[in-house]
């Protein structure tokens, strides 16, 4: 079947967001002040789920290349930095006030440019104006304009001002690539979609320096690498595609760029953009800065300004879409069985050790299994209530095996182990469960 044919799923919002808070992934911050609108705390679960998500983008670009190392920049920043980077001037968002119930929208997102979503009002907005999307706050003990400091509303500038010192310190030379992962700040007009849109995310970004006559090879090479780091871990096919940006839709600096789309409930839309943005950053920050931001070729004598492809992931809206892929409900036995398929690299847990009751003779050797198998994997502990119950648990969180301690393992030395997606359960002794583990964690 063909991606675009595919259907949206309008329910599977609202069963994302229950489980989310009834399941420890995603709460509402300040929840006990009435919320703070637009922010979200990862609980136990899904500050897992996001690390492992950051963790497997970290290994892709990173650990398993020798042309990307990392850095971590600072969130404030210079009003300098903006203004030769173009968000001062460019970064803005089109907004327009209802008259009649007050209400906010980004003109550009409107169904019906003269309809207000919010009551229905027609031909009741004002102008539109352009509406800087940064956030300014002051630096130090007094106010004024040398004081002015900006949240970063990306990672990437911090990757275009370091270029000069990465170069010189890591040795590298084009192509290689500089990663971060942190996070952003905008302040969106219209936020939404539970952590899709908010005003505090952490982005997953990578500046790829080439010679500037390999650029439009490498975006092609980029397009195809981050497309399948989301098919390999788990997104089906006909719920991802890459959309090339049109002509009028490309940011001011960007020769060419595409989209990485997953089809959310409320259709499809972005979860990394894949850019090329020539040589705009680098000779920016030059000019501003008086900076020299080239290489030059010792063997050759040449000098260039690389120009830049960029990879820019959403970590927090990724992490959305995982969940959201992985979510099925069937029925079993009578009953309906919610269970989250994650790819047991991205699953919060990966082992649930559980005894099969509480009684004193049962604690022992299931503490002796947990420990033998958390320096491992990332592992939940579980005495309370029926087995089976546990079981369902487990499932709707998404761990991929349950391992049980049962009356029988005090004579036999060995564990019930069941797996997540078919429910088959298999005898395992203890001295081999780890290596059994690893077998069928091996990818």
């Amino acid at each position: 079947m063909e991606a675009e044919e595919t259907q949206a799923d309008p329910e599977l919002f609202d069963k994302i967001v229950n489980l989310s808070k009834r399941r420890g992934f995603v709460f509402q911050s300040a929840d006990i002040y009435g919320g703070f609108r637009s922010t979200y705390d990862y609980g136990p679960l899904g500050v897992l789920l996001l690390r492992n998500v950051k963790d497997q983008w970290w290994r892709s670009m990173v650990q398993m290349r020798h042309d990307v190392v990392g850095l971590d920049a600072s969130i404030l920043s210079p009003p300098a930095v903006w203004e030769a980077s173009g968000h001062l001037a460019n970064f803005t968002d089109p907004l327009v006030d209802c008259k009649e119930c007050r209400a906010r929208h980004r003109e550009d997102k409107l169904d019906d440019s003269d309809t207000c979503p919010s009551c229905g009002a027609k031909g009741a907005f004002t102008e539109a104006r352009q509406f800087n999307l940064m956030f300014k706050t002051q630096a130090g003990p007094v106010e004024g304009s040398g004081a002015e400091v900006y949240l970063r509303p990306e990672t990437a500038q911090g990757m275009f001002i370091n270029f000069a010192n990465v170069l010189n310190t890591s040795r590298k030379k084009p192509p290689f690539g500089i990663a971060q992962i942190g996070k952003s700040f905008r302040n969106e007009i219209t936020p939404g979609n539970f952590v899709f849109r908010t005003r505090e995310f952490e982005q997953m970004e990578m500046e790829f320096f080439v010679p500037p006559e390999d650029s439009p090879e490498w975006y092609r090479y980029w397009c195809e690498q981050r497309r399948n780091w989301y098919l390999d871990l788990g997104i089906p096919e006909d719920q991802l595609r890459l959309r090339e940006h049109e002509s009028d839709e490309m940011s001011h600096y960007a020769d060419a760029t595409s989209d990485v789309e997953f089809l959310f409930p409320w259709g499809w839309d972005e979860l990394e953009g894949i850019a090329n943005r020539t040589d705009f950053d680098l000779k920016s920050h030059a000019e501003a800065s008086g900076a020299r931001l080239e290489f030059h070729d010792p063997n050759s004598g040449e000098r260039y300004v690389p120009h830049v492809i960029e990879p820019a992931a959403g970590a927090t809206r990724t992490m959305m879409a995982f969940l959201m892929a992985a979510y099925h409900e069937e029925e079993v036995n009578g009953d309906t069985r919610t269970v989250l398929r994650l790819d047991h690299r991205l699953a919060p847990y990966q082992v649930a050790v559980l005894p099969l009751s509480k009684k004193p003779e049962l604690i022992e050797p299931s503490q002796e299994v947990l420990n033998l198998v958390q320096p491992h994997w990332m592992c939940d502990y579980d005495q309370t209530q029926a087995i089976g119950r546990r079981y369902r648990r487990q499932d709707e969180v998404g761990t991929p095996f349950c391992v049980t301690i049962d009356f029988d393992t005090l004579d036999d030395q060995a564990v019930t182990v069941r797996e997540r997606d078919s429910m088959e359960q298999e005898r395992v002794p203890i001295a081999g469960l780890v290596a059994y583990l690893e077998s069928k964690m091996s990818k």
